[in-house]
């Protein structure tokens, strides 16, 4: 064959594969929808501890076809729920975003000031005595903001959530709805920030009730209590509250009473669906972004503790949730259309009490005044800590000044004054963080942690197992430590790889590694990276 033939043979057969390379179907450059849930305290452990009990397709099925973070880290030390949304979705920390916890001391205003009040907007669609509410102080842009930048605001972003905070941080400024539960009503509502009347769809929900309906389920354990291993069965609460606990006495009246149920996950879920359903969510190939935020855990947990029935079985039944849950999007959507992902806002400590019976450290504490007092009476001041908040302390400046007084000799007076008390670990000067005598790992969540215009004069950490509380059966978190911070994160869908990785990532590597598998751009305050392993 004379080369002139071999060329156009070749050309030919190059032709032809370029034909069938053309025909195979195009993978879709971005997924439809984008759902991210936050469990509001969720501990990693509860993944593999109540695994047993999990069905094959909740849990288990986003551990089998997805990937997992099983080292993921919040990387600040107040670990609350405010700040574990906002760094979340901005890939931020309170350092920069200005969400250094649900609440924190305003100097200026003189009063405490909550993460998403804001009086110059009006909530829509509840009883109209609720407090006003918006993203305003959150100082970052969030990947949700990003999103609808990137697609010049025709991608649909909605938050849910019982909680103001779990709706509103996560759903950002540019969203087309946050809406949260209105206890006093039974009704998600939401603000004039988002719109000038709540959506037809969210009053039609509204309208049915469902709380309603769900109070009148008793709340039945899944299997009978002796099979609850993984719990402390003995715990005094079951025997003035035993299962199965009827709710119907709340029907018409104490919504608020769902939250500290599993029936709070159900609603939220249901709300979820009937805004995916409205606003035509993961529809077209703009990708939209549904950000759900799970607040019963928290209540639940609060209450009980790690170590209850209570959590173990909510667990289960969320578990069942997510079942249900998947079943519908992928029916909606399409399985491999959206990209899905979970984590959680914090973890929890375990109750004091339970683990002194097994002679493991902790305590819960009460207020100890004496540094102050201490320190009061040796520079003669009538008034010398201002607020408290976040584990930090505001000293009155006023005050001081006032006495003629050097602010750093009082200051350093009352640290080591408050170093003198057994139950503190460390208490240091804000202004020198890096002087602390810590690991430069728990230096660098202080740092990370501390917004120079918000936060107090020092900061007060406790031994690990530590916390303020009247109740010997509850339990809460907020520390740097690894049972407040360790949580999980899984991702399943679109762009994702099966697989897992125990390097260390963090929260805020989250907002990083969704404008990565998007192509958008990551946050303004974005300090996150994108992780590698579960990109395709």
């Amino acid at each position: 064959m004379s080369r002139n033939k071999l060329f156009l043979a070749g050309m030919m057969l190059l032709g032809c594969a370029v034909g069938f390379a053309q025909k195979k179907p195009a993978s879709s450059p971005a997924p439809k929808l984008i759902v991210g849930v936050m469990v509001d305290q969720m501990r990693w452990d509860y993944l593999y501890r109540f695994q047993h009990r999990y069905g094959a397709n909740g849990f288990k099925r986003i551990l089998r076809e997805g990937f997992s973070c099983e080292n993921t880290q919040i990387s600040y030390a107040q670990t609350v729920t405010a700040a574990g949304h906002a760094s979340v979705y901005t890939g931020s920390v309170p350092a920069i975003n200005g969400i250094m916890g649900n609440e924190w001391y305003n100097r200026a205003l003189g009063r405490d000031v909550y993460c998403v009040e804001d009086d110059s907007v009006k909530i829509v669609g509840g009883t109209g005595k609720g407090e006003p509410m918006s993203p305003k102080n959150l100082i970052a842009t969030t990947i949700t903001d990003e999103l609808e930048l990137a697609t010049n605001f025709r991608s649909k972003v909605i938050g849910v959530a019982i909680k103001d905070r779990g709706s509103i941080l996560p759903a950002g400024h540019a969203a087309d709805g946050a809406y949260w539960y209105e206890p006093s009503s039974g009704n998600f509502v939401s603000s004039t920030w988002y719109m000038k009347a709540l959506s037809p769809w969210a009053a039609a929900f509204n309208s049915r009730k469902v709380v309603d309906s769900l109070y009148a389920q008793p709340w039945s354990l899944s299997h009978s209590m002796e099979t609850y291993a993984q719990s402390d069965v003995t715990n005094p609460s079951y025997f003035k509250n035993p299962f199965p606990r009827s709710l119907a006495s709340n029907i018409g009246k104490n919504y608020g009473a769902i939250s500290s149920t599993p029936w709070g996950n159900t609603l939220t879920l249901a709300f979820s669906r009937a805004a995916v359903e409205a606003e035509s969510m993961g529809m077209d190939s703009i990708p939209d972004f549904l950000a759900i935020s799970l607040s019963s855990p928290d209540y639940i947990g609060h209450a009980f503790g790690p170590n209850a029935v209570e959590i173990e079985d909510n667990y289960i039944k969320l578990d069942k949730e997510l079942e249900l849950f998947f079943n519908y999007l992928d029916m909606k959507v399409g399985k491999g259309n959206y990209l899905f992902f979970m984590t959680a806002d914090h973890a929890v400590a375990h109750v004091p009490a339970f683990l002194q019976q097994h002679q493991i450290p902790g305590k819960t504490m009460k207020s100890n005044k004496k540094p102050e007092e201490a320190t009061m009476k040796k520079f003669g001041l009538k008034k010398l800590v201002e607020a408290s908040a976040n584990y930090q302390l505001y000293l009155n400046r006023k005050s001081i000044d006032s006495a003629g007084l050097d602010f750093w000799t009082v200051k350093s007076h009352l640290i080591a004054e408050l170093n003198r008390d057994e139950d503190v670990l460390l208490a240091f000067d804000n202004e020198h963080i890096n002087a602390a005598n810590l690991p430069a790992e728990f230096k660098e969540m202080f740092i990370k942690g501390f917004n120079h215009k918000l936060g107090g004069d020092i900061q007060v950490v406790y031994k690990p197992g530590y916390f303020f509380s009247n109740s010997s059966t509850g339990t809460t978190h907020g520390s740097m430590f690894p049972y407040d911070s360790h949580i999980p994160l899984l991702w399943m869908g679109w762009g994702v790889k099966q697989g897992l990785t125990n390097r260390k990532v963090f929260m805020s590597d989250i907002a990083a590694t969704l404008a990565a598998l998007l192509k958008v751009q990551m946050p303004s305050g974005n300090v996150g990276s994108a992780i590698q392993e579960l990109i395709k």
